[in-house]
């Protein structure tokens, strides 16, 4: 990839974005708004109307063919898309090109962070980068940066597939080995309350799945935006009371089957307590890990969740065998 088009995919996205974007007040029905058009005809190609209110922020996305078709005394509130995929304004141009992959749409307003609609891009700046490219081995860069690794994509060789994905489940690997430490070290106490050990697996899966459920909401908050540990702390509050909740029903479910199954009630309530602080930690390191990578400059993408899987499960097993030893004394 040449250095001209690696340092055009690093722009400020709102340097090539058009400034006056097709705009209609979200108040007006849809004969006014037509009327409105032709007094004042939009800038460019027209792909998407935007609707805004008194203060320029987006409210919503009115698609040219419903626009027309509607009836001229609706309201545009009742035909306008009111879930918006938008780009921030601190994005660059390598940010609205995935916006452009993920989402497949022919155009994405850019906002600030009060929704203030500052303008808009539409594909052919995707188009313009991609005929920029001077061969394939170059396109494959490009996908790379954006998240879609052609080469992957095209990789048959069972070898390769091995190669690739092997040092991800070497992180796996490690941590069942260190888990198995870990459990040896609490032998003794297993050894005295049998049921302790047989709910581990149902103990592991749940801070699992939280811990997976959060890697994907934070690579969706991150997708198209620069994390900031401003905007980390204010996530990781909402996951931690959102993971506490989690950890506390299904801690609950648990202890009661135990004591459905005339197991010790000391045993119920270190599943309850375990469950809850695993689902608990797990989610927050869920939500963690990929804005930590994307700090660090790492891809967040290929790396997150083999590192939440590992992390999980050690975080758990330490929590729960802790209090399994505290109230066993």
């Amino acid at each position: 990839m040449s250095i001209c088009l690696q340092d055009k995919l690093k722009d400020p996205v709102v340097k090539h974005m058009r400034l006056n974007p097709p705009r209609l007040h979200l108040d007006l029905t849809v004969g006014e708004a037509l009327s409105e058009i032709r007094r004042h005809p939009p800038e460019g190609r027209i792909i998407y109307f935007y609707a805004v209110d008194s203060d320029n922020r987006l409210r919503g996305v009115i698609p040219t063919r419903r626009l027309l078709l509607a009836p001229s005394d609706q309201p545009l509130r009742e035909i306008m898309v009111r879930q918006v995929v938008a780009i921030p304004d601190t994005a660059t141009v390598l940010d609205a090109c995935e916006f452009f992959t993920m989402h497949k749409l022919l155009a994405f307003p850019v906002v600030d962070e009060q929704r203030h609609l500052l303008g808009m891009v539409d594909v052919d700046l995707y188009t313009e980068e991609v005929h920029e490219l001077e061969n394939v081995g170059a396109s494959d860069q490009l996908f790379q940066l954006i998240g879609v690794t052609a080469a992957q994509a095209r990789r048959a060789s069972v070898l390769d597939a091995f190669r690739y994905r092997l040092p991800w489940l070497g992180c796996n690997l490690v941590s069942g080995i260190l888990a198995a430490f870990l459990a040896a070290q609490y032998e003794s106490v297993m050894a005295e309350v049998v049921a302790l050990a047989a709910f581990i697996p149902v103990v592991l899966a749940l801070a699992e799945s939280v811990a997976m459920q959060s890697v994907t909401l934070s690579l969706q908050v991150l997708h198209g935006q620069r994390p900031t540990w401003a905007s980390l702390f204010i996530k990781l509050r909402r996951e931690l009371l959102t993971g506490l909740l989690l950890g506390l029903a299904t801690g609950v479910a648990v202890g009661l089957v135990s004591l459905w199954w005339d197991i010790k009630g000391f045993v119920a309530v270190t599943l309850l307590g375990g469950i809850t602080g695993g689902v608990t930690l797990s989610a927050v390191l869920g939500m963690t890990l990929p804005y930590m990578l994307r700090l660090l400059r790492r891809d967040p993408q290929v790396a997150s969740g083999p590192i939440a899987l590992a992390s999980a499960d050690l975080v758990t097993l330490l929590f729960y065998f802790n209090l399994a030893v505290a109230m066993f004394r």
